[in-house]
């Protein structure tokens, strides 16, 4: 039987709505099955560890299971492009650092996805800074100090740092951009063989997320010169920050909740005002604290502002130092 035009559009209207509603029907039980979450480095690493509290977290609140899945590679873009090509349904989210959500796009051509287009910003968790830290015979206590003796050298200094297109890698060379010292930084194979030639004095730095290197600062093997974050960081009190000693550098690894483009907002909406009840409680703090994570809170509109923000911060570096990683 054929519709006449006004029954047809009625039909469809009627549809439409009856979408609409199904829809918001679902959003409403949500989450009614267990909720993955990608973790885009391997297990036991602190990205990775973030995740399994925030998970532990927000099974407890929504009464579902929030299961933590690790698909590591690529400095962060396999999970992260897993997250973008998922369904927008709220049972696939993603724990992300800012390499793949700001400064990876500078550095891996092509990008499997666009981190403004193809991702729902949903809260900011936490970050740790880095720290530059010298071997104790450089004659310099700080990092200012440090910035001198490399613009008063006949020859460069060097900074290690825990790979090519790392954090510590784009900070060292924005320290040498900006400052004008001569320094060269040399990319290892990851956090430890990169402190350990700092140790040993075969470089005269390095530069690196904190966490890794606390211990031997403690040890007195390495002295530090400064830390990278906005304000100094609780597990070295003493160390000032970058900023604090005159010099405009500020670098950190930060992680965020993320979920595919189209994210149902009330899902959204939910999902931040939990996290930032969780980074902002006693409990959150304590546990975050305890992987060296400084706890961070954000509306998705300013977590999409600092993705945006960070992004054309390091890309002025990728580019003046050229780095590439094809």
């Amino acid at each position: 039987m054929r519709l006449a035009p006004f029954a047809r559009a009625f039909a469809a209207t009627a549809a439409a709505l009856l979408a609409l509603q199904g829809g918001a029907h679902a959003q409403d039980n949500w989450p009614n099955k267990p909720v993955h979450i990608i973790a885009s480095f391997a297990p036991g690493g602190s990205s990775d560890l973030v995740a399994r509290q925030l998970a532990q977290h927000l099974s407890t609140h929504y009464g579902q299971q929030f299961i933590v899945e690790n698909r590591a590679g690529a400095g962060g873009n396999i999970g992260v492009s897993f997250v973008a090509k998922a369904a927008p349904d709220g049972y696939t989210l993603g724990l992300a650092t800012s390499g793949p959500l700001a400064n990876n796009k500078w550095l891996y051509k092509p990008m499997p996805f666009d981190a403004a287009k193809d991702l729902t910003p949903v809260a900011l968790v936490g970050e740790i800074p880095l720290v530059i830290a010298a071997n104790p015979q450089v004659k310099a206590a700080s990092l200012k100090e440090f910035v001198a003796l490399g613009k008063s050298k006949g020859k460069d200094l060097t900074i290690s740092n825990p790979g090519s297109g790392t954090i510590g890698h784009l900070a060292a060379e924005y320290l040498r951009i900006n400052t004008g010292a001569s320094l060269r930084s040399i990319p290892y194979k990851g956090d430890a063989p990169a402190m350990t030639d700092a140790i040993g004095g075969l470089v005269q730095a390095v530069s690196a997320p904190v966490t890794a290197l606390v211990p031997n600062i403690q040890a007195d093997k390495l002295k530090a010169l400064a830390v990278t974050s906005s304000v100094r960081f609780p597990g070295l009190p003493d160390v000032p920050t970058a900023r604090e000693q005159g010099i405009d550098l500020v670098a950190t690894v930060w992680n965020a909740m993320i979920g595919p483009a189209g994210l149902p907002k009330p899902i959204v909406d939910s999902l931040n005002k939990e996290i930032n009840r969780y980074t902002s409680s006693a409990e959150g703090k304590a546990q975050l604290a305890a992987l060296g994570v400084i706890p961070l809170s954000a509306t998705p509109a300013q977590l999409s502002e600092k993705m945006a923000a960070e992004s054309a911060k390091w890309k002025r570096v990728v580019d003046a130092a050229k780095i590439t990683l094809d």
